[in-house]
C-alpha cells in the first residue's frame, strides 16, 4: 500500500487548499514544503504587500486630513522600520495559520525538496537555502527526508521572479519583490521595470512614501492586461500623483555605481535616454518552478515553460497533476486555490466543472485600485461580438464623493444580441471588493435585464456597477 492517497508538492495557496480539501474528502494526505508554509503569496507576495499598501493608504489620508475637515497635531510621517515590521508580522501570522490548518485537518507536513522518481513516488532531500528568501523553521511535527509514495501526486511548486539577461537582480541595487518588501532604507528615487500588478503596486507604494518613481513598460499601455480605457484612466491618475511613466520602452542596459544605477532606455521609435535612480525593481513577470523536480524522469510534458494539464489539472502521466502558477497563467492565488479544489474533487469522482479562465477576476491594489473579469472591449470585438458598452464615472456616485475618492470608472461589456455579460472593468476606490459581484453574475449567466432589475443599496460604491449596465442600454440615471 502507498504511504498516502495524495501528496501535494508545494504549500502555496493552491497546494495547502488542495491538501485541506483532500483531507475533507477522506484522503490520507501529505504536503511537501521546502521553505515556508503558505508559499510566496502569504510570505512574500499577496498578503505582506497589501500590508505595505495599507500603511501607504493611511499615510495618504493623513497627508490629506484637511480635505476631511481634520487637523493633525504634530508630525505625521512614515516609520519605515515599523511599516516593514508590521508587514513581516502579518506574513508570520499567515504562516502560523496554515500550520494550524494542516494540524487541524490532519495533513502531514514533509519538510524538504521533493523530486518525482517515478509515478507514485517522490524522494525528499534536505532543503537547500534559496539565495534570496529567508527560510521559516519547519513545524515541530514535520517529517523529513526520505522516500514517500502516493496514489496521486499533485505538483504545486509555483513560480519565481523572471530575470532578464544583463539585468539580473543582485539584491542590492536591482531588486525583486523580495527586497522591495523589506528595504533597509527608503530610496529617494526608484525605477520600476514592468507595469504589471507587482510593478505598479510597488510603484504606488513607494510613490506614496515620497519616492521619485519612474515606471518603464515595454508594451504600449500601463497595466497591459487591462482594458485600454481602464489603463489610460489609471495612467492619468498615476501621473497626477507624480509618477513618470514610459510605455513602449525597454531597459537595454544598467550601469551600477556604489549606491545607484543608471538605466539605458530605448523606446519603440529608437529614441534613447538614461535615467539614474537609487534602486531598480525588476518586475517583468515570473517563471514556473519546473526544474529539478523530476518531470523529465517520469515523462511529464511541459508547454512553453509550464506543466501541461487538462481542464481537471491532469498531466499526461496517470496519477500526476499540476495546479497554480506552475501550470500556467493567470498567475493568481485564487486561480490556484480553485484548481486545487477541482483537481481533488475530480480524483474523488465528484465531477467538478473544469476551470473557465475567462471568469477569473484580476485585482491590482495600486492607488486607484484596478479590477476586472472577462473580455476587454478589444478582445470582445476580436472574438466577433456585436457589443453594447456601458460606462459610469465614480465622480457621479454619492458614496465616492462623500469618501473623497471620486476618481474612477466602471465599464461593462455585453453581447448586443444575447445580453450576455462579456466583461467588466473597474478602476477606483475599493474596486477589488466590488468585482466579485460581476464574477457571480457571469457565473450565473445573468443577463443585462436581470442586472438592471437588481436593487443595489444606496449610498454605496456598488451603484456604479448597475449604472454602467444601465448606460450600456441607454438607461443611465445619474450621469
Amino acid at each position: 500500500m502507498a504511504d498516502y492517497d495524495i501528496i501535494v508538492i508545494g504549500s502555496g495557496p493552491g497546494g495547502y487548499v488542495a491538501a485541506i480539501r483532500a483531507a475533507q474528502l477522506g484522503f490520507k494526505t501529505a504536503i511537501v514544503e521546502r521553505e515556508h508554509l503558505a508559499g510566496i503569496c502569504s510570505n512574500w507576495g499577496c498578503i505582506p504587500t497589501k500590508a505595505l499598501l495599507r500603511s501607504a493608504e493611511i499615510l495618504h489620508y493623513g497627508q490629506h486630513a484637511k480635505d476631511y475637515g481634520l487637523v493633525l497635531e504634530g508630525s505625521f510621517k512614515a516609520d519605515l522600520e515599523a511599516i516593514v515590521k508590521r508587514s513581516r508580522g502579518i506574513a508570520a501570522r499567515m504562516n502560523n495559520g496554515v500550520q494550524f490548518l494542516m494540524k487541524k485537518n490532519k495533513v502531514d507536513v514533509i519538510w524538504g525538496e521533493a523530486v518525482l522518481t517515478k509515478p507514485g513516488t517522490i524522494k525528499v532531500a534536505p532543503t537547500k537555502k534559496p539565495a534570496q528568501q529567508p527560510q521559516v523553521p519547519p513545524p515541530k511535527t514535520a517529517k523529513g527526508e526520505g522516500t514517500y509514495t502516493a496514489d496521486h501526486i499533485m505538483v504545486a511548486t509555483g513560480a519565481r521572479p523572471r530575470a532578464l539577461p544583463g539585468l539580473e537582480p543582485d539584491g542590492k541595487l536591482i531588486w525583486t519583490y523580495f527586497e522591495a518588501m523589506k528595504p533597509e532604507k527608503m530610496p529617494k528615487s526608484l525605477l520600476v521595470m514592468g507595469s504589471g500588478a507587482i510593478g505598479i503596486e510597488f510603484a504606488s507604494f513607494y510613490r506614496t512614501m515620497g519616492v521619485e518613481v519612474t515606471v518603464v513598460e515595454v508594451l504600449p499601455q500601463v497595466v497591459p492586461v487591462e482594458d485600454a480605457e481602464i489603463g489610460a484612466f489609471a495612467r492619468k491618475a498615476f501621473e497626477k500623483q507624480g509618477m513618470k511613466i514610459l510605455t513602449g520602452a525597454k531597459v537595454t542596459k544598467v550601469e551600477k555605481s556604489a549606491d545607484s544605477i543608471t538605466a539605458h532606455i530605448e523606446d519603440e521609435k529608437g529614441t534613447k535616454q538614461t535615467i539614474t535612480a537609487d534602486r531598480m525593481i525588476s518586475a517583468v513577470g515570473v517563471v514556473a518552478n519546473v526544474e529539478n523536480i523530476g518531470l523529465e524522469a517520469v515523462g511529464v510534458k511541459t508547454d512553453r515553460g509550464f506543466i501541461a494539464i487538462d481542464g481537471l489539472c491532469r498531466t499526461n502521466v496517470k496519477g500526476i497533476y499540476a495546479i497554480g502558477d506552475v501550470a500556467g497563467p493567470p498567475m493568481l492565488a485564487h486561480k490556484a486555490e480553485h484548481e486545487g479544489v477541482i483537481c481533488v474533487e475530480a480524483i474523488k469522482g465528484l465531477h467538478p466543472h473544469p476551470m473557465d479562465k475567462n471568469m477569473i477576476p484580476g485585482c491590482t491594489y495600486c492607488h486607484p485600485q484596478i479590477a476586472s473579469v472577462g473580455l476587454t472591449e478589444a478582445k470582445a470585438k476580436a472574438a466577433g461580438h456585436e457589443l453594447k458598452v456601458g460606462r459610469f464615472p465614480f465622480v457621479a456616485n454619492g458614496k465616492a464623493v462623500a469618501l473623497g475618492e471620486d476618481q474612477g470608472l466602471a465599464k461593462t461589456i455585453f453581447d448586443a444580441k444575447t445580453g450576455k455579460l462579456l466583461g467588466a472593468h473597474l478602476v477606483g476606490p475599493e474596486v477589488t471588493e466590488l468585482i466579485q459581484g460581476f464574477v457571480v453574475a457571469m457565473n450565473l449567466e445573468t443577463t443585462e435585464e436581470e442586472l438592471m432589475h437588481t436593487v443595489f443599496p444606496h449610498p454605496t460604491l456598488s451603484e456604479v456597477m448597475k449604472e454602467s449596465v444601465l448606460d450600456a442600454y441607454g438607461k443611465v440615471l445619474n450621469a
